[in-house]
Order: C-alpha cells, then structure tokens, then sequence
C-alpha cells in the first residue's frame, strides 16, 4: 500500500510544476485524495458491500469536487489534476500513467446494465472540460483535447479536438507534455482553405479583364473582414 502510495505522490511531482514539497502534495492535492478514497470504496464494492462503497464515493465526492463511482477501474499513476468536477461512470476502465484534467466526464448512454462507459488506455492525456461518452475506447497514447465531445473509439498515438471530436494528428508518442494550446484546430484550417481560394478566384477574375467597379457591385473586391482575418491568422473560432 505504502509503494503504491509514494508511487502516486512521484506521479504527481512529474506531472505538476507546481507541487513543491511532499507536505504541499499530501495536504493539498484533491485528485490524488480522491485516488486513495476510490481504492476504499472500490475495496467495498468488490466484497460486495455496495452500499458502503457507494457512501464513501459520496464522501469523497464532498470533499474534493471529484465523483468516481466504486464500479469503476482506475490504473496505476493515474493523476487528476486540479479536477473539479470529474466524472467517471461505473463501467469506465482507466490505464496506468493517465492524465486527467478538471471538468472531465467519462459517461455511460445505456440505461442497460452492462458496459456502457469509455476505456482508457495507457498514457492517455484528456483535457479540460472534454467529454468522452459511451462504451468506446481511447488508444494507448492519445490526447484529447480540451472541450471536445468524444463519441467515438480514437485510435493509439492520435490527437481528438473537436465537437464531435475528430482525429487531427496521428503517432504521438507517449511523453509527459504540457503542451495543450498547440492542438491544431480543424475548422479555422477549412475556413482558411476557402479563404485562399477565394483570393485565387479573384486574381483570375482580375485576369479575365473584369473592372474593379463591376467586381465592387458584385461584392468580389472588398477588404477581408475582421473574421476572417483571425482565420487568416490561424487563431480559430
């Protein structure tokens, strides 16, 4: 118990700057609180003591923001950092060396009782606020970005953004990186696609010997808006 222990505390000194001490970890972390309160729980659950395992989940829950239902299974080194309002169903099935961020959901669509909670592989990185629903599974490796709405299986090794979440980089490596705001964003790429071609369109209707007052009536020549000067400039919606 204790190795697991000292294993989580190591977990969360690689994966957080700001953790300075073992004290600062042991007082003031509540996603690794909330580690230590499930494998209780989980411990009741199993011996099929539900009722208890359920309380103690409530408790937990109380004290730090983060609701993991007993059922649950939750590798080694899993970390939740900050971890507010954490959700993670029954059927869920969590790897070892997971990073979870707060607002994370891992829900279930089936009133059935059977597997209806999402599997996480190993080295998976979910982001703020995602949220990954159903009995669906997210390869070893991958990264979801923050506030995306997975709804299906992501292959190992991909990067997901999005509503509905899409794969938009494939083969990453499992590593400890804290690059989340270097996601790409799919939709601004499209839109600056369009907005290139438009510019092509108008050199060659400019080409053909069209004037600019006929382009101006027709609304063909016109300063790009502020809109799409942000996409322009790859910054999004």
């Amino acid at each position: 118990m204790f190795e697991r222990v000292k294993e989580d505390m190591n977990m969360v000194r690689m994966r957080d700057p700001a953790a300075r001490s073992t004290l600062e970890i042991l007082l003031c972390y509540p996603g690794l609180f909330a580690i230590w309160f499930h494998r209780i729980s989980q411990w009741f659950w199993n011996h099929n003591l539900l009722f208890l395992g359920r309380f103690i989940s409530a408790l937990a829950r109380f004290f730090t923001g983060i609701e993991i239902h007993p059922g649950a299974a939750i590798g080694r080194r899993v970390f939740i950092d900050h971890g507010m309002g954490v959700v993670i169903g029954e059927t869920a099935i969590v790897g070892d060396d997971v990073l979870i961020y707060q607002g994370v959901v891992l829900g279930g669509t089936s009133l059935e009782r059977k597997k209806r909670h999402p599997t996480i592989k190993d080295g998976v990185v979910i982001g703020s606020g995602a949220k990954i629903i159903g009995n669906i599974t997210i390869g070893t490796c991958s990264k979801i970005g923050a506030g995306s709405v997975v709804l299906r299986s992501i292959p190992p090794g991909a990067t997901c953004v999005g509503i509905p979440g899409r794969v938009v980089q494939e083969e990453r490596k499992c590593a400890i990186d804290l690059d989340h705001g270097e996601l790409p964003d799919p939709v601004a790429e499209v839109i600056n696609l369009l907005l290139k071609r438009q510019d092509e369109m108008e050199a060659q209707i400019k080409e053909l010997g069209l004037t600019s007052e006929v382009m101006k009536t027709n609304g063909l020549l016109k300063r790009k808006s502020e809109m799409e000067e942000i996409f322009c400039e790859g910054s999004g919606i």
